[in-house]
């Protein structure tokens, strides 16, 4: 007779508990960005309503931010360190592609605890819910922390004019963890690789390797230098390309989750996209005819794009400026390089 095997109990109730984040503390305004590239504050602010952005020192890391927005987070829920069962950070700029990002956090905090990265550019944040979701309702992880943070300056040409003037850094935690009632819906995940090259590195590490291998073999200085400054992978995108993607196919992708979640826009306290241009984030409100009183995550004024930070530091600042929206409905959808997408409704902590 074979031998019955034991699974974990799950539960049925999930919430999002506690929020944080790190903003970093080098602002750069319009004026700066066009030192580097020909435009125009006017220009700027009117194309994607970007003022200033944060970007990280030098001496400041991927690590370093999602650990400050993770205790700030365990904080805020009242959750202790020991008492996650599993570490998820989702980024794109941590500068090792092993180990993670997430061992790091993890081991900085003191435990020792399941811990792995998710690669979903601005969708990792919506990846990461939907994962720590699942891994709190099968039973597997009573508390999860999921961090989604970006340094994307260290991956930009400050001289390119696709993306470069859009993007800042940051990280935002949250806690997700057992609830009585309901407080995290079915989460609405894709890809369409068919646009993979839309948003992209302009080049790999690969590449580089075999340049700077050349060029140290050939004995010229400058060949090196050249090698390094030219072909050092920095974020390329086809901006009309995403821009109508993500008005057109996102604005489905958020009723799907809506629908998902069994509620229509009218039960929305607010809406917190992806802060990836202010026009992609007004046209999706209007497509979704949000009700005048839902309040629209509109971070991208101060924080500019930060990839899989975007949707917690906008929720944070949302509910740090209206305190009264806690325990409200947030619909939130990440897009971004991939393409990738993700979206879930949840309450707010």
């Amino acid at each position: 007779m074979t031998a019955a095997l034991k699974q974990p109990t799950p539960i049925s109730g999930t919430a999002v508990l506690g929020l944080g984040v790190h903003r970093p503390d080098v602002l750069i305004d319009n004026e700066k960005i066009c030192q580097w590239i020909d435009s125009s504050d006017e220009w700027i602010r009117q194309r994607t309503g970007i003022v200033t952005r944060h970007r990280a020192r030098a001496d400041v890391s991927v690590v370093d931010m999602a650990l400050d927005a993770a205790q700030e987070a365990l904080a805020d829920a009242g959750i202790d360190a020991s008492q996650l069962g599993a570490v998820v950070v989702s980024t794109v700029t941590h500068p090792y592609s092993t180990p993670s990002a997430a061992a790091d956090v993890a081991g900085r905090l003191g435990i020792t605890a399941p811990a792995f990265d998710i690669s979903a550019a601005c969708a990792g944040y919506c990846y990461g819910i939907g994962q720590a979701d699942a891994l709190v309702r099968s039973g597997l992880a009573e508390y999860v922390l999921v961090v989604g943070v970006e340094k994307l300056s260290d991956f930009i040409d400050n001289h390119e004019r696709t993306i470069s003037f859009l993007l800042g850094d940051g990280a935002g935690a949250a806690v997700v963890g057992p609830s009585e009632t309901p407080g995290i819906s079915p989460s609405v995940l894709g890809s369409n690789g068919e646009k993979w090259g839309t948003v992209s590195m302009d080049n790999s590490l690969l590449r580089l390797r075999d340049a700077l291998t050349e060029a140290q073999r050939s004995g010229d200085a400058s060949r090196l230098l050249d090698a390094e400054e030219r072909l050092w992978p920095t974020l390329r995108q086809d901006g009309p390309t995403v821009f109508r993607w993500a008005v057109w196919e996102m604005a489905k992708v958020a009723q799907q989750a809506l629908d998902a979640a069994g509620i229509t826009a009218e039960d929305l306290t607010a809406f917190v996209p992806h802060q990836a241009n202010i026009r992609i984030i007004d046209e999706l409100a209007k497509q979704l005819k949000l009700p005048e009183n839902v309040l629209v995550g509109r971070d991208i004024a101060d924080a500019g794009n930060t990839s899989a930070a975007s949707i917690p530091l906008a929720l944070h600042r949302l509910r740090a400026e209206n305190p009264e929206i806690s325990g409200g409905l947030a619909l939130q959808i990440g897009f971004g390089a991939g393409l990738v997408f993700g979206a879930q409704v949840i309450r707010i902590p």
